[in-house]
This record gives C-alpha cells, sequence and structure tokens, in this order.
C-alpha cells in the first residue's frame, strides 16, 4: 500500500515575512491575505491555519519587527563588545541604516500616525531604544539633561536623516551623519573627534 504525503504548509515565518516585505513597501494597507499568498505562490487557505484573520498576522508581524528592533540588536551589541561610542553607532546602524529593519521602521512610523494600538507598540520600542542610548552615553557622560540632549539628538540624527531631502554641497550624506554622529557622541574634553 502507497504511502500518501500531505501538503506542505507555508510556514507562520513565511506568511509574516511576507507581510513585513508589503508593509514596507505599501504600508498597512498592502497587507492583504490574498495578495501575501500570491506573492507566496500558495492559496490563502494555509493562512487559517496559523492565524485567525489579517488582525492577528499585523500583530505577529510587529512582534517579529519589535523583537528584532530591541532584542536581537541589544543582544549583538552585548555580543560585539566595544566601548559605548562603538556600541551606539552599531545599534544605530543595525536598527536604522539597513535594507531589513529600516523599511519596516519607517512603515511602522507611518503607520502609527493613523493607528494608536501601533503608536503605543511604537513608543515601547522608541522607548527601550533610547533607554540604550541614555546608557551608553552616560558612561561618558555625567550631566543627566546632557544625556537625555544627546540620546534625543542621537535618536533624532537615525531617524530624522532618512526624511531630510537637503543637499551637502562637497559632502557625502553619509559624511555628513557621520559627522554629525561624531558631535553627538565626543567627549566634552576632547579637542577633536
Amino acid at each position: 500500500m502507497g504511502h500518501t504525503v500531505g501538503a506542505v504548509r507555508t510556514p507562520q515565518a513565511a506568511w509574516i515575512e511576507e507581510g513585513l516585505r508589503a508593509l514596507a513597501a505599501g504600508g498597512p494597507e498592502a497587507v492583504r491575505i490574498e495578495a501575501l499568498a500570491k506573492s507566496l505562490g500558495v492559496t490563502k487557505g494555509g493562512f487559517y491555519g496559523h492565524f485567525a484573520d489579517r488582525n492577528a498576522l499585523l500583530e505577529a508581524m510587529l512582534d517579529v519587527w519589535e523583537r528584532e528592533s530591541i532584542d536581537d540588536v541589544v543582544a549583538r551589541v552585548a555580543h560585539e563588545g566595544g566601548d559605548a561610542r562603538a556600541k551606539i553607532r552599531l545599534a544605530g546602524r543595525l536598527t536604522l541604516s539597513g535594507d531589513r529593519l529600516l523599511p519596516i521602521d519607517l512603515a511602522v512610523r507611518d503607520w502609527a500616525r493613523r493607528d494608536e494600538v501601533v503608536s503605543e507598540r511604537l513608543r515601547r520600542v522608541d522607548n527601550q531604544r533610547i533607554t540604550l542610548a541614555r546608557e551608553m552615553i552616560g558612561t561618558f557622560c555625567s550631566d543627566p539633561d546632557e544625556i537625555e540632549a544627546r540620546s534625543l539628538l542621537a535618536f533624532c540624527l537615525a531617524i530624522g536623516s532618512h526624511f531630510l531631502a537637503a543637499d551637502h554641497p562637497g559632502r557625502t550624506r553619509a559624511e555628513v551623519r557621520a559627522r554629525a554622529t561624531d558631535i553627538v557622541l565626543m567627549d566634552l574634553h576632547d579637542e577633536d573627534v
């Protein structure tokens, strides 16, 4: 008697990953079950084996974004070591300058403008991110007001630079960002950075 193999189900992680790609490309409106199924080359029936509905998928996507944005970044920063300035730079590169998390992060920020639940999630993530910046900056700066100001400036530089369309005559954007980061992270006792 022959053995019948059941259909292979599309893993839950594949649905979430495809949802994150759609979110990054077109916002939450682009996260549609039928479109995701088509992108994955499957029928949408398998979706319901993993998720009760679209909202459950959106929640799972936010869970993955939050874990990758906080837990994974903190773990990698701790693993790679270095001084506080190197750790801050690494956290910024991992979170807001790559082709993985940056487009998702920017899409979540836009989504949060219209959805209070997403706004609260973003606030929680940003609070954890700025806490990390405070902790690192606090290792070379002792003034609590200055720590807070530098943390805000570092965060604004990391996020805001993606929205600025200005030119930097004679300099690349990367050069200006690097110099701005040096200024935010400089020891006030240093003569040059």
